[in-house]
């Protein structure tokens, strides 16, 4: 599964994986790259992100996670593009 980071984000793993690639950008935020649960976080062409559907991740983990989308989500998104033509989701 490529990561965006090897550096844990808040103590999860920011990655997406090749079943993804057919939908618009987003991140997959794990304790795990293997083990199946995640949430996901759309990502938007302005760098914000939306968490989709309910976690149980904590509000300060959610927030973490989405300040990092925002300032690293162009070289995430260059990460991604050697993967998948889809881009940005849009609002």
């Amino acid at each position: 599964m490529p990561k965006y980071t090897n550096d844990k984000v808040d103590g999860y793993y920011l990655y997406f994986t090749s079943k993804c690639i057919v939908e618009a950008m987003h991140v997959h935020a794990g304790k795990s790259t293997t083990n199946g649960q995640s949430t996901k976080f759309w990502v938007y062409e302005d760098g914000s992100s939306t968490m989709v559907g309910k976690s149980r991740m904590s509000a300060k983990t959610e927030k973490a996670i989405k300040e990092y989308i925002a300032v690293n989500y162009l070289d995430m998104y260059a990460t991604w593009q050697r993967y998948s033509n889809e881009g940005f989701k849009q609002k």
